[in-house]
Order: C-alpha cells, then structure tokens, then sequence
C-alpha cells in the first residue's frame, strides 16, 4: 500500500493507493498533520515548509519539479520556487486530459498551471484565494468584517457592507480568473480548462466549458511524480 499526501496550506488530504484505485481518503487540517501517522510507504506534496518536521528523516519523498518522474518538462520555468502542488497538477493533466490545457486550482491560492502540447510546463499564475482576500479586508482596515463563503457570485452589486464584500472579492476572482484565460487562449487556442481545489464547485457555474477534476486529481499527479 501507497500512501499519498497533500500538505496544504490550510487542509491536508490523504489517501491510501493499492496500485490501482485510491481508497480511505481524509481531509485534516495542516495544524493537525501530528495526528496523521505516515505510513512506511508514501509520497507527498508540502507547500507547507513547517509541516515536513513531522516527517525526519524521509525528505526524499517529497516530490519537486526537480525530482519528478513524469513526462512532463519542467525546463521552461525557473524550478527553485515552484511549489509542489502545481508539478502536481501539471502531471495529473498531462497524464488524463487533452493538451495543452490549464488547470485551474482555487483553494487557499487561486492558481493557474499551463501545460502545452509538447508536456511541457510553460507557466502560470498566482493569485489570493477568496478566504485571504476577505481576510486581508478585515486585517487591513478598521471597521471591515471577515465575512464568510458563498456558495456562488452575487450578480448584483451589494447595497450594505456585507454584500459589497462577497460581490467585490467573489466577482473579482472570476473575472481574474476569466482574464487570464483569455489572454493563455492568444497562444493557446485550443485550451482545455481543468478546475480544481475546495473551490472548484463555487467556480465551476462561471465557466461552463471546463472540466471539473475529481477529488483525486492532484494526488494522482503526486502519485505519478513520484513513480507510482
């Protein structure tokens, strides 16, 4: 048996694979990564510095874009700051979907991976996630609260401070999302959009031509690049 972990900012996901079908996935907060024990035999993503001290002695099997045993190229990008959760995103989608394509993760970050025809990683972007955007409100000002997630984006501007701020930060990560998609499609025409992350669902409405990954996306992509 497999174990495959993704260390998160906020949430860690594991799951246990037995060579051909993922099984026992949980969800834990990052916080509470000491109340997971490790098996023997895994591989796991971090984007989480912090969280690798609960693993010594075993920072092998953590993947990077240096250490990855897949098919995709990783030349094109400067490697030394490239989280591990995006290599893995960028496997999963050369591995399962048509290229090029753009996976589209929203969980604590909004993040984009192109992958192109060639399987090569040729970029991408980062952005605040909606939880940080209303949390950078309510830490940078006075009197603006931290409000909580919507299931979907308000289509009208908000007439009290509540509703300004889900318009205002809901609305503008689709519309960041949406730009840049429109300008990967100059080169990139033929494009097939990949979403993932806990906020996959919320954006999903927005753009009805891409895909929604399943739950096991990128752990398949650690899986992959760990050469399993």
């Amino acid at each position: 048996m497999l174990q495959i972990l993704d260390i998160g900012n906020t949430f860690t996901v594991a799951a246990d694979w037995d060579g051909g079908v993922f099984f026992n996935l949980r969800r834990l907060p990052t916080g509470d990564l000491e109340n997971l024990k490790p098996a023997e035999n895994f591989v796991a993503a971090c984007v989480c510095p912090a969280a690798k001290k609960h693993f010594p002695g075993r920072q092998e099997r953590f993947i990077s874009a240096l250490n990855q045993k897949s098919k995709v190229d990783f030349s094109l990008v400067d490697t030394s700051t490239l989280g591990a959760d995006r290599v893995a995103n960028a496997v999963a989608a050369a591995e399962f979907y048509p290229l090029p394509a753009a996976v589209i993760d929203c969980g604590t970050a909004v993040t984009m991976e192109i992958i192109d025809g060639a399987f090569r990683f040729a970029g991408g972007a980062i952005a605040p996630g909606r939880r940080l955007l209303r949390r950078a409100l309510a830490n940078g000002t006075a009197q603006l609260p931290e409000i909580p997630l919507r299931d979907h984006v308000e289509k009208k501007i908000g007439c009290n401070t509540v509703d300004a701020i889900s318009f205002g930060v809901d609305a503008g990560i689709v519309g960041t999302v949406k730009e840049w998609l429109r300008i990967v499609n100059k080169t990139y025409p033929q494009l097939t959009v990949i979403l993932t992350g806990g906020d996959a669902g919320f954006l999903a409405p927005e753009f009805p031509d891409a895909v929604v990954a399943d739950q096991y996306f990128t752990l398949h992509g650690i899986r992959i690049a760990g050469g399993f």
